[in-house]
């Protein structure tokens, strides 16, 4: 299988990012949240690499740290929205009828609001914090979920192997998760990798609007929106995390593109 250029440029990147996150307390060179008044605003230097904020914060080590918040309610998120889904779009396209009328319509009721302004309204009810940020994300991702795997499952049950195991008196239960669900992973996957990114997109825009992760832990969205005030004294402040941001979900998405090709035959015959 041949894996392209940006498709391991996307692993790398995930991967550096997960590390730096699992890692943080050993690579950050300072505590995140530890003031220096001695030093505000300070420019890179040999003793602060991209400088310090407006508090004397580090701000090397609050992106590392950020990473740790960022990433973690992007995949707290993308799991309650795989699993909602997956459960959701197993149960109505297994079952059709008045079941799978109910359940889809809920999931465009869903999509009928706009995905940022629906987690805003879940987290402005909530309360303003970590897991109420991953919980908002999560439900907004769920109708895409819920959609993609019910119609997988209404093109599998019809297939013979299928019929094959109803034949030989398997369950319902046993022939979602036995059959059918091993045969729609692929397409899973996928819209897996590419909820990541969107999700991390999501919790910056939560943090960036004091509806995420709160003060003073760091996250990337938070780091802009505490520099708002500051881009024309030290536009690093904003440029930092901003970059990683665009950085990780550029490589989230060349990687989700690279899974649709390997794990996708049509795009395999392609090339």
């Amino acid at each position: 299988m041949k894996v392209s250029v940006s498709g391991i440029f996307g692993a790398v990147v995930l991967a550096a990012a997960i590390v730096m996150a699992i890692f943080a307390p050993q690579i950050a060179p300072y505590d995140p949240i530890a003031q220096n008044t001695n030093a505000l605003l300070a420019p890179p230097s040999a003793a602060h690499l991209l400088g310090t904020d407006f508090l004397g914060r580090d701000t090397f080590s609050r992106l590392v740290f950020g990473a740790r918040a960022s990433l973690g309610v992007a995949f707290s998120a993308t799991t309650i929205a795989l699993v909602c889904g997956l459960v959701v779009g197993l149960t109505a396209g297994y079952n059709g009828g008045w079941v799978d009328g109910l359940l889809m319509r809920t999931m465009d009721g869903l999509l009928a609001f706009p995905a940022l302004v629906l987690a805003l309204a879940i987290t402005a009810s909530l309360g303003p914090n970590a897991r109420n940020a991953a919980i908002a994300i999560g439900v907004t991702g769920i109708p895409a979920f819920a959609r993609l795997v019910r119609g997988q499952v209404l093109a599998a049950k019809n297939l013979d192997f299928v019929a094959g195991a109803h034949a030989m008196g398997a369950s319902g239960f046993r022939i979602v998760t036995r059959h059918i669900l091993p045969n729609i992973a692929a397409p899973v996957i996928v819209q897996t990798s590419l909820a990541v990114p969107a999700a991390i997109i999501a919790e910056a825009v939560l943090g960036f609007l004091g509806l995420g992760v709160q003060p003073p832990t760091p996250s990337w969205g938070s780091m802009i929106n505490d520099a708002k005030s500051y881009l024309e004294q030290d536009p690093l402040l904003v440029i930092a995390p901003g970059v990683t941001i665009f950085v990780t979900v550029l490589a989230l998405n060349f990687l989700g593109d690279a899974l649709r090709d390997a794990l996708d035959p049509r795009m395999r015959g392609r090339r």
